[in-house]
């Protein structure tokens, strides 16, 4: 096991997982939390702070915490829903879009780099095996508890 975490080490520091920021674009230091939570608000449908605290596994405090930054940064915007004025709806600014469309390319730049050094069929085995852990480690969501 101990040579599986290793791996997984430095999965997270190639991607830069383990910096303080992860990008910076248009002015912007993102943390990766941050760059999460810009990449959940834009794929999902008006999503409520709470939906996306919990795709997150994320605390509402913390959540919140963050969330609050990304407005004060103009990349998100809040407003109470019409329904129940309790919940907030999260939508990104024209430029937290911006933001969140270059982080993306950024990132895709970069699999497509990593992916150009394999074959299809090591590619396919990569993200198979990616899909397998990923279903296995659903069924136990928390590491250290």
């Amino acid at each position: 096991m101990e040579e599986v975490r290793l791996l997984l080490h430095r999965i997270y520091r190639h991607f830069g997982l383990l910096n303080k920021n992860c990008c910076s674009v248009g002015g912007h230091d993102v943390s990766l939390l941050q760059s999460q939570i810009l990449y959940e608000i834009d794929r999902s449908h008006q999503p409520s702070m709470q939906q996306i605290a919990f795709s997150l596994g994320l605390d509402i405090t913390v959540f919140s915490h963050q969330a609050q930054t990304l407005i004060r940064k103009n990349l998100v915007a809040k407003q109470a829903s019409e329904s129940d004025r309790r919940v907030y709806i999260l939508k990104l600014t024209t430029e937290g879009k911006f933001v969140t469309t270059v982080i993306n390319e950024q990132i895709h730049a970069y699999l497509d780099r990593i992916f150009a050094g394999m074959s299809e069929s090591e590619r396919d085995t990569v993200v198979r095996g990616l899909t397998t852990l990923n279903g296995a480690m659903e069924k136990f969501p928390i590491c250290c508890e």
